[in-house]
């Protein structure tokens, strides 16, 4: 699946170099009427990141979220900053579809199993970001600040028996460097995990990155930058994933 991604930063639509605030390019385009034009082209979910509420929860863009969720024609996941019940439960009340959690997977992994249990995983995206070192997969935490000693396996393997459906893996070395995906680390989680839905991120700037990254295992992949430059349309990147 190609799923089409905004990053929301004081209302504006905005893009980071990895993950830094201080490279921060705003785009002057109305969420709204750019999640339309991806729903025509065939999009079926819309990632929307909320930079203000990953920064600080209190922060969070709940008025412009819920506007974004009432006018869209296809289900949102969101996420930012998400670490409490009250986080989620305030954006599923709004109608979002997949509340995506980052840091506190790891960080606080009790919680995140009882979430699974009591709203159900369907209604969660985990977002792991790596970095690679000596070829193994680290995740990071505190928005990519802090790289932990836990490997996106035992992540993964953690999260399993608790029916977790939706993983969004981005190599931080890769996002908003446009170019290509780390496609041997999404064929090696293809590998070893076939059953889950890998949504890879990070680095796609051309037809051809996403034909190898849909050819390298991964179920679904996140675009950002590359459609907000124009780089190709939704629609060229839905052809080119159906025939990869």
């Amino acid at each position: 699946m190609i799923i089409p991604a905004l990053d929301l930063s004081g209302g504006h639509v905005v893009r980071l170099k990895q993950g830094d605030f201080g490279q921060k390019t705003v785009f002057n385009v109305d969420p709204i009427k750019r999640i339309y034009d991806a729903a025509n082209q065939g999009a079926q979910l819309i990632h929307i990141v909320d930079l203000d509420g990953a920064k600080d929860p209190i922060l969070r863009q709940r008025a412009l979220i819920s506007k974004i969720v009432k006018a869209s024609p296809v289900p949102i996941q969101t996420g930012g900053g998400i670490r409490s019940a009250f986080d989620i439960e305030n954006l599923l009340n709004l109608g979002v579809e997949r509340v995506v959690v980052g840091s506190v997977a790891v960080k606080h992994p009790e919680l995140v199993r009882g979430w699974l249990k009591l709203y159900g995983p369907e209604h969660f995206t985990l977002a792991l970001d790596v970095r690679i070192i000596d070829n193994v997969p680290y995740v990071a935490t505190h928005g990519w600040l802090q790289t932990s000693n836990t490997t996106l396996d035992q992540v993964l393997r953690h999260y399993l028996p608790f029916h977790v459906e939706h993983v969004l893996v981005t190599d931080i070395s890769k996002d908003g460097m446009m170019k290509g995906a780390n496609n041997n680390l999404y064929a090696a989680l293809y590998k070893k995990y076939p059953d889950l839905d890998i949504i890879a991120s990070g680095g796609i700037s051309s037809l051809d990155d996403v034909k190898a990254v849909a050819q390298a295992g991964a179920h679904s992949v996140v675009l950002g930058r590359s459609l907000l430059e124009g780089r190709f349309s939704v629609e060229e990147a839905i052809k080119c994933w159906q025939n990869a």
